[in-house]
């Protein structure tokens, strides 16, 4: 994680926050700030992480999920429900990394991507 926090930082001049333990998600998280742009940096913390198991398949890092904001989670989660998408887990939003609710959609549904909705405020 030291090589992407110096790679943004130092090259494309992003802010970037101190390492925060989460040990809820089993992460460690670093988040970087571009503009319009939010990227967040993680490691796991142990081998139960949902990350660390991502790292065994991609061992060089890369891109695990992307995170749309939504005005409304609950409504965003029917609509796609609806349409007949899978979220994972039960379905209903929970605590994410930045103290907001958030749902994961399958990558099934998504070509192959994870995506995190989180609700915007």
């Amino acid at each position: 994680m030291d090589q992407a926090v110096r790679v943004y930082r130092d090259v494309l001049g992003a802010e970037t926050s101190t390492p925060h333990e989460l040990p809820e998600h089993g992460v460690t998280a670093v988040f970087v700030n571009l503009n319009n742009t939010s990227i967040e940096l993680m490691q796991p913390l142990g081998d139960a992480s949902p990350i660390h198991k991502f790292l065994e398949k991609h061992t060089k890092g890369g891109l695990h999920h992307v995170c749309y904001e939504v005005e409304d989670i609950f409504a965003a989660r029917d609509q796609l429900i609806g349409e007949g998408m899978a979220i994972i887990g039960d379905g209903e939003p929970y605590i994410g990394a930045h103290d907001k609710l958030v749902i994961f959609l399958h990558p099934k549904d998504f070509l192959g991507t994870l995506i995190e909705l989180e609700q915007s405020s």
